[in-house]
């Protein structure tokens, strides 16, 4: 494993360009911090006492924001120009100002004044339209609208046009992706060489794909962080994960099974906070594979699946089953009265016979010679993934359904649904990308799926619906009722299957104070921690 600091590029830019070029290069590569607070490079270093330790179950190979760049809003190492409060409400964030003109068809945003990069520059439009530029050419959220040009106005306001009106573009703005950084952080092709961002936070050392190290920024705009570094350490397993919350090893340990709580609910050293998210664990079925084509074939697997049993002794969250996408606080894409466990085995049992689906002598299902099996993916990121599969796998097999459970990388689910190799996977779906989920419900669902979506599954009312809300600028009594009809056709259809809605398990250090959680998980908020007189002792 190869560990990136940034002193070391320095260094090397020393040795090839001489004394002059190797100063300016230390005070933009080493640390911003440096230059305004006139400190060396070897004054501080990270430690037990001034490190707040993260783990979480995510790796990170990139520094590009496009990839992987929801750590490095977490770690507070960049920023967007748009934030999202508890609530889901868009707030300030780079930008001040936000406004929809010509009938949405641009955007005209006015930048916060005072901000500088990592690299000691001034935040400005050119910076910022250079920035989203590079965005807008990568896999990201902001291919979502149709951009036509990102200009500047004058020298703190920008004005972004599209092609079409896009209701929800200002939650674009919001997502990680979109982040601005430093001209200085690209290569001329756009690729990202050296990240300098605008955060309290500023990279300091970088060992992918397992663990990252910032360090405060003396020069941030808004609230400076009191502890000097913080670490970001991947912790794939989740029984290591728990050993590093019960031993001290790290502070904060995001991502914990609900079956491992009791193993810390008695310790004094640390406190577990649970929290709901809106992440969705479902079941993205292939609706063109001849088993799953016929809408009753995929009613019966839901009806099938035990939420309730799964919610309650395998996620150890009793009340989590839910059979639709989002949580009743979405409350404009949650559908009423819809029962959260639709268990009912017999009526699974006569959807199928109806099918022609009859049990052999060991009662699993055949039809012309062929067994009813499936093989479903799902990934060991989200430890909960597996276990759940397991049981859904002891679930259909009372139905008569044999199920292979495929335990595998994530990125084989988006690969499987672009060769067509995929029949299910498990996921845990976030629709918290942005403030508001219409982006993600869009790419998943219309237009006959996405990657992390449905599968040769298409709906003209859900095509129609999704195109009308897109298009919709400002506030119209329509809205609700396009999204209902969105979630509702979903609902009946069952392209995906919903089990469980989310919360999110962390195990924080009593020498933290102050530690607060993002529903979003778009921000770790290490500014606003401190550590007790007694941790640093």
């Amino acid at each position: 494993m190869t560990e990136i600091t940034y002193a070391s590029i320095v260094r090397k830019k020393k040795r090839r360009r001489g004394f002059v070029y190797a100063t300016f290069a230390i005070v933009a590569a080493c640390s911003a911090a440096l230059l305004f607070t006139g400190n060396s490079p070897d004054t501080v270093t990270p430690n037990k006492s001034n490190t707040l330790s993260i783990s979480g179950p995510w790796e990170i190979s990139s520094l590009d924001p496009s990839k992987q760049g929801y750590i490095l809003t977490r770690m507070q190492v960049i920023e967007t120009l748009l934030n999202v409060d508890d609530y889901g409400t868009i707030t300030p964030g780079l930008a001040t100002q936000w406004e929809s003109r010509d009938e949405g068809l641009s955007w005209h945003i006015v930048l916060r004044k005072g901000v500088k990069f990592h690299d000691g520059s001034e935040m400005d439009a050119k910076a910022v339209v250079r920035s989203l530029g590079y965005a807008q050419r990568k896999h990201g959220t902001l291919n979502k609208a149709q951009v036509s040009r990102i200009s500047v106005v004058k020298n703190d306001e920008v004005k972004i046009e599209l092609e079409k009106p896009y209701a929800a573009f200002a939650s674009l703005l919001t997502n990680y992706s979109n982040a601005i950084l430093s001209p200085a952080s690209f290569e001329l092709d756009g690729q990202v060489k050296t990240l300098y961002g605008s955060g309290p936070y500023q990279m300091e050392s970088f060992s992918p794909p397992h663990k990252l190290t910032v360090k405060k920024f003396e020069s941030y705009w808004d609230q400076r962080a009191s502890i000097e570094f913080a670490t970001y350490l991947t912790g794939h397993r989740a029984e290591s994960r728990l050993l590093q919350a019960k031993s001290g090893e790290a502070d904060i340990v995001f991502t914990l099974e609900p079956s491992m709580l009791s193993q810390l609910s008695g310790s004094d050293e640390v406190t577990v906070h649970s929290n709901l998210i809106p992440r969705t664990l479902l079941i993205k079925l292939n609706a063109g594979h001849e088993f799953l084509e016929p809408i009753n074939a995929r009613k019966a697997l839901n009806m099938a699946i035990d939420r309730a049993a799964i919610a309650t002794n395998v996620l150890g969250s009793p009340g989590s089953e839910t059979a639709q996408l989002m949580p009743s606080s979405m409350s404009q894409w949650f559908i009423e009265g819809v029962e959260t466990n639709p268990y009912d085995l017999s009526k699974a049992k006569q959807l199928l016979a109806e099918l022609g689906w009859m049990p052999n002598a060991s009662g699993m299902l055949e039809r012309d010679g062929q067994s009813f099996t499936l093989t479903m993916m799902t990934y060991a990121d989200r430890p909960e993934l597996t276990t759940v599969a397991t049981a859904i796998q002891a679930q259909w097999a009372l139905l008569g359904v044999e199920l292979n459970v495929d335990v595998t990388n994530s990125s084989m689910i988006p690969a499987g649904h672009q060769d067509g190799s995929l029949e299910a996977a498990l996921i845990a779906r976030n629709f918290g990308f942005s403030a508001d989920p219409l982006p993600i419900i869009s790419s998943d669902f219309a237009l006959g799926g996405g990657d992390w979506g449905t599968m040769n599954w298409s709906n003209a009312k859900v095509d129609a619906a999704i195109s009308e809300l897109i298009e919709t600028s400002g506030a119209n009594p329509q809205t609700n009722e396009l999204s209902q009809i969105v979630v509702k056709e979903i609902w009946n259809d069952s392209p995906v299957l919903p089990v469980s809605s989310y919360s999110q398990h962390t195990s924080v250090n009593k020498r933290v104070m102050n530690f607060k959680f993002d529903p979003f998980e778009r921000d770790y908020f290490i500014n606003q921690m401190f550590f007790t007189k007694a941790g640093n002792d």
